[in-house]
C-alpha cells in the first residue's frame, strides 16, 4: 500500500478542497535509504539526500545553474546532425524514442554546452543529462563535445565536462562508436592550446564514455558513490568467474587505487573547481635556460 498516495494525498485534497489535484511529483524516494524527500529540499540540496547523503542524478540544466556564478550562463546550440542514420527499430522506432526524450526533457539531446563565469573567470562547461536516454553518446553528443572544446580554445578558457552516461548509443551503431575518437581529438585540441581540462565524474560514467574523453582529464574529480568503469560489475564477474571486491567501480574505490584525483561532495564541487582553476590560471615562472654543453662536456665559447 502506498500510504502517500492512498492516505496522505486524500487528506491533503480534503484540506485544501476536494476538487483540487495534488501534483504527483512533490515527493521523491531516495534509492539508497528509501526515505522520502520533499521536492523543495531536493532542489535546495542539489539532489543530494539529506537523510543519508546519497547523490541522486542531477539534470544538466540544474548542474549548470549550480556551477556558474549566479546561475548566469549562455547555452551554446549544437549543430544539427544525422538523427537516425540506421533507421533503427527494436520494439519501437528510434525516432519515436528521440521525440519522447525531447518532449520529456525539453532538450535536443543528452548534452548541454554553456559558457559563463565561475568564480569570476570565464569557463566552458559541457554537462550530460542521464534522463535523456541514459545520457548515451550518439553523434549529437560527440558534436557537442567537439563544439565545447573548440569554444574553449576560441575563448582561451578551461573546459569542465560532467559525464553521466551509460555509454555509446546502441541505436546509432558504428556512428556512435566513432564518437570515441572524435571526443579524444577534442581533448587533444584543448591540450595543444595549453588549456585546462577537468572532468567531474558523476553517476554513472561507463561504457564508451569512460573509454574516451571521461578519463583523459588533467584532473579527475568524482562525486561520492558514483559508478565509474567500462563494463558492468556483473559482466566482469561472469567473465573472470571471481567475486569482485566490495565497492568495486565506486568513486571511493577508484580514488583508493589512484584512478581519480579526489572525491568531492556535490555541495563543494563548485568551490573546488574555482580553487583548481585559479591555481591553473596563475602564470608559472619562466624556466631558467641551462647552457648547452659541447661534446666534451664544456660550455661552447668558454676556455
Amino acid at each position: 500500500m502506498n500510504w502517500l498516495k492512498n492516505f496522505v494525498r486524500p487528506k491533503l485534497q480534503k484540506l485544501v478542497g476536494g476538487g483540487k489535484d495534488i501534483p504527483e511529483n512533490l515527493w521523491h524516494k531516495c534509492p539508497e535509504c528509501q526515505q522520502m524527500i520533499f521536492h523543495r529540499d531536493m532542489d535546495k540540496n542539489h539532489h543530494v539526500c539529506q537523510h543519508c547523503g546519497h547523490h541522486l542524478r542531477l539534470p544538466a540544466a540544474k548542474r549548470l545553474d549550480m556551477l556558474f556564478d549566479g546561475a548566469d550562463y549562455q547555452v551554446i546550440p549544437i549543430a544539427p546532425t544525422l538523427e537516425d542514420p540506421l533507421r533503427f527499430r527494436d520494439r519501437r522506432k528510434y525516432s519515436d524514442r528521440l521525440k519522447e526524450a525531447r518532449d520529456a526533457s525539453g532538450a535536443d539531446d543528452a548534452l548541454m554546452v554553456a559558457h559563463g563565469k565561475m568564480g569570476g573567470a570565464g569557463v566552458v562547461v559541457a554537462a550530460f543529462d542521464f534522463g535523456f536516454m541514459g545520457g548515451s553518446m550518439g553523434i549529437a553528443v560527440g558534436e557537442g563535445l567537439l563544439t565545447a572544446a573548440r569554444l574553449a580554445v576560441a575563448r582561451k578558457a578551461p573546459l569542465v565536462v560532467v559525464p553521466s552516461s551509460g555509454g555509446a548509443r546502441m541505436q546509432e551503431g558504428i556512428h556512435s562508436l566513432m564518437q570515441l575518437p572524435r571526443t579524444t581529438i577534442a581533448v587533444d585540441e584543448l591540450k595543444e592550446a595549453g588549456l585546462p581540462y577537468i572532468v567531474v565524474l558523476s553517476d554513472p560514467t561507463t561504457g564508451g564514455v569512460s573509454a574516451s574523453f571521461a578519463m583523459l582529464g588533467d584532473i579527475a574529480i568524482a562525486e561520492p558513490g558514483a559508478v565509474i568503469g567500462f563494463a558492468g560489475a556483473r559482466v566482469i564477474e561472469q567473465t573472470i568467474r571471481e567475486t569482485l571486491p566490495e565497492g568495486f567501480q565506486r568513486a571511493e574505490y577508484l580514488y583508493a587505487h589512484g584512478m581519480v584525483d579526489m572525491v568531492v561532495h556535490r555541495q563543494e564541487i563548485r568551490d573546488t573547481l574555482i580553487k583548481i582553476l585559479s591555481l591553473l590560471a596563475k602564470e608559472t615562472p619562466a624556466k631558467k635556460t641551462l647552457p648547452r654543453l659541447d661534446a666534451d662536456g664544456g660550455v661552447p665559447g668558454n676556455l
